[in-house]
């Protein structure tokens, strides 16, 4: 068996010449050859053992390997007449290139007198070598012989390593060892261009045993098979299902252009651009194909270099392509249009734009191939494949797979398309059903956020700030089950049940009451068998800003966060609650007293839940978030998304409600008990008209005092006592609240000619901006609101 160092071998002579022609390396064959030993020409001119040059042709300075045959000197003085086979060594851990020269000393018998050539040329009808158990080539056919490009005569008694200076020769060397001493044959894959091509093949090397007539391993045939056929299939066939992996894993169209023009470099080109006809508006329907020229919009492209210098345009960018162009060809008649150098073709395609010419001859471009984006009868766009480091153009079967796979990602973007208009629309939807402003309050100081969900689709999420009488305030947060066009318009649906019933000033337990027999309506209309479909959360709470009284209640829908003024945040006890639609079971409301400048956090769950953390996380999280200072609540809104998703994508939607409390001075506020007797009205109005002229407010003290005789009057002829008289003063507004235990709430009725009564509503109405009552748990309260700078005016 050969040893494992070639220059330990002395059937064949070996020398190694650096760059500067110096003697680097000598073994024991080339001594044997010319009778000098290593010590003496080591590190001398290898041109000092040069009698003559040869017939040989001089090796050019780009050439990898030269043989020709040499006049050698002996060291006795005569000449050596010996062919040479000469290769360059690649760098290699730092030491420079150099030449290996070889020459066989050992040719062994002729082939047609060697038995085992015999034998293994009768076996092996392709290009095959054959090697003995040293690994020094025995013989080669002529298909071989073409391959390597080299005589069969020449080369016998060297080994695979002193053909080339290619990686592939060392792996077969190393195969072939592995053979000779398991016998068990083994196949090689390797791809490169053979002497002659004008491209690279893939070949197939089968290495297997040969052995003599007792069994034992004697030497390795070599036979080589072109499989380019067959490689290209594999890669076609890999490409394809490669993109069907990494082609439309997310409903985007940049996404899913880029993904196309990643997936097809380097594998299929050097350079891919995809570029999109212009749609009329965002993620609407792109322009018909008409007549050109085309605008199109560039939404993706890929280099095998970096930052695409080949690329003419920038991404984002609106090109418009004319008649004539690859781009506007390929689009009317749907079908690739090819162009290359090979062809005399390209030049003629680009005439029309001087820009690209000048690319094509710096980069070297030499093919191109335009296919149209087509999906559902819709054309999308255009994908342009370009090569340049390749050296080969495309050949129909490359126009082949570039269809296939441009057909692949044409669905999924039109997929992207249509995922991002019903996006769109859904979206435009939903906000147009949020408030688009928060109304401002005397209760409270708010400021909201709301984030689509990034994947899933806009879902149902929502918040409200709704004013209520005697300068009250309702919050509310709440979420829909489920996603899109239904979601948002259920959600729209309940935010004006929410509004409907709060104005009716119902208590937290008792709207939620009301709203779950709505969703439980809802879900009977829409004709869902299917349990757990339709539904929603919400939290409802009611601020007094006179009295600081705060009651809230929630239907499945998380608690809110109470930041007080000094202290840290914390999550407010509260009856959970069913969600809404369960129907049947009760609600239960929490009250508690808040000081001014506290701050109420509502939100929906979207916000603390998500699958790197559970909820527990989340609002541990948010309730950090919320304990650091902010300038404003828009500051500590956009702290709060920060924190909790600090990429900005969330997996659901997410509502957050900011509200700071306020407190109305006691001096802003009067209140009278007032017995039930008519004739005490009159003194009733001259405190009034006395704290209104206190209050600095003689511009209202007209209607006021209309006001407030008639609600007085009314409370003492259909009410029961206690009767209580309540005057607010705000900036904007005046408010008139007559309160007794009496149920029965007034009407307003148009009254006939003839009626003593039935007026004195009539012109409350008239006279003030909004009346009503409200039931209360002792009975009801009659209100007014007067606008105080309307007066002014």
């Amino acid at each position: 068996m050969s040893p494992v160092n070639p220059f330990d071998d002395a059937a064949t002579a070996r020398a190694v010449v650096d760059g500067s022609g110096t003697l680097r390396e000598w073994n024991e064959g080339a001594r044997l050859l010319l009778g000098h030993p290593a010590a003496d020409v080591v590190g001398r001119p290898a041109a000092d053992l040069l009698a003559h040059r040869g017939d040989g042709t001089p090796p050019r300075h780009d050439d990898d390997r030269w043989s020709g045959t040499l006049a050698l000197r002996h060291r006795d003085g005569h000449t050596v007449s010996v062919w040479v086979l000469a290769h360059r060594r690649p760098e290699e851990d730092g030491a420079p290139a150099t030449w290996l020269a070889v020459t066989p000393l050992e040719s062994g018998p002729e082939p047609e007198d060697d038995p085992l050539v015999r034998a293994a040329l009768t076996q092996s009808p392709c290009a095959m070598m054959v090697f003995d158990d040293r690994l020094l080539l025995r013989g080669a056919n002529d298909a071989m012989a073409r391959l390597i490009g080299l005589p069969p005569d020449r080369v016998r008694g060297l080994r695979a390593t002193d053909f080339s200076g290619r990686p592939q020769n060392a792996e077969l060397e190393r195969l072939m060892r592995r053979v000779l001493a398991t016998g068990r044959r083994h196949d090689m894959q390797s791809r490169f261009k053979a002497d002659g091509e004008s491209r690279a093949h893939a070949w197939n090397a089968r290495i297997a045993p040969l052995t003599d007539s007792d069994g034992r391993v004697c030497g390795v045939c070599v036979s080589v098979h072109d499989f380019t056929e067959q490689h290209r299939a594999r890669e076609r066939l890999q490409l394809v299902n490669e993109a069907s992996v990494r082609i439309g894993t997310t409903l985007d169209v940049t996404r899913t252009a880029q993904e196309l023009a990643d997936v097809c470099v380097p594998a299929l080109a050097d350079f891919v651009s995809v570029d999109l006809l212009d749609p009329r508006d965002h993620g609407g329907e792109p322009a018909a194909v008409a007549e050109p020229p085309f605008g199109l919009r560039r939404t993706a492209h890929q280099s095998v270099t970096e930052e695409c210098p080949q690329s003419v345009s920038e991404l984002g960018r609106l090109d418009v392509y004319p008649a004539g162009s690859p781009q506007a060809e390929c689009l009317l008649s749907g079908q690739a249009i090819v162009a290359s150098v090979a062809y005399g073709d390209l030049e003629r395609w680009l005439r029309w734009d001087p820009e690209r010419l000048r690319r094509v001859a710096e980069y070297g471009i030499h093919s191109t191939m335009s296919v149209p984006l087509q999906a559902r009868g819709t054309t999308l766009g255009v994908a342009v494949f370009t090569r340049f480091r390749r050296p080969d153009p495309f050949t129909h079967d490359d126009v082949l797979l570039a269809e296939e796979v441009s057909a692949r990602a044409a669905v999924c973007i039109d997929n992207a398309r249509r995922y991002s208009r019903e996006r769109e629309a859904t979206l435009t939807l939903q906000r147009s059903l949020l408030p688009r402003w928060l109304p401002p309050t005397a209760a409270v100081q708010a400021a909201s956020r709301y984030l689509p969900a990034a994947r899933s689709g806009v879902g149902g999420d929502w918040f409200d700030v709704i004013p209520l009488s005697g300068m009250r305030v309702a919050m509310v947060a709440g979420d829909v089950v489920g996603h899109g066009i239904p979601a948002s318009a259920t959600m729209g649906r309940l935010r004006t049940a929410v509004r409907t019933l709060a104005d009716i000033d119902l208590t937290p337990e008792e709207l939620l009451t009301h709203l779950d027999d709505l969703v439980v309506r809802l879900s009977e209309e829409s004709g869902d068998d299917r349990a757990g479909e339709v539904g929603a959360t919400c939290l409802y709470v009611v601020y007094d800003p006179v009295s600081r009284h705060c009651s809230m209640a929630r239907a499945g829908h998380p608690a809110p966060v109470l930041v007080p003024p000094d202290g840290p945040p914390e999550q407010v006890r509260l009856p959970s609650g069913p969600p809404l639609g369960v129907g049947g079971l009760p609600f239960e409301s929490a009250e508690m007293e808040l000081r001014e400048g506290s701050v109420l956090a509502l939100y929906t769950d979207g916000l603390v839940e998500s699958r790197e953390r559970d909820t527990d996380a989340g609002q541990a999280l948010l309730r950090e978030a919320l304990a650091a200072p902010a300038d404003s609540l828009d500051a500590a809104c956009d702290r709060v998304l920060a924190t909790l998703l600090p990429s900005g994508n969330a997996a659901d939607d997410v509502a957050l409600l900011l509200a700071r409390t306020r407190g109305l001075p006691a001096g802003q506020v009067a209140t009278w008990d007032i017995p039930a007797d008519p004739a005490l009205v009159a003194p009733v109005r001259k405190q009034v008209l006395d704290r209104l002229a206190d209050w600095g407010l003689m511009e209202a003290t007209f209607t006021a005092e209309l006001v407030v005789s008639e609600l007085v009057t009314n409370a003492i002829r259909y009410g029961s006592p206690p009767i209580r008289l309540r005057l607010i003063h705000d900036t904007a507004t005046l408010i008139c609240e007559v309160s007794d235990t009496s149920h029965t709430a007034p009407h307003l009725r148009r009254a006939r000619t003839w009626d003593e009564g039935g007026r004195g509503l009539l012109l409350v109405a008239q006279l003030t901006q909004r009346w009503g009552s409200r039931h209360t748990a002792e009975g009801k309260t009659i209100w007014a609101e007067l606008g105080l700078l309307d007066d002014a005016e």
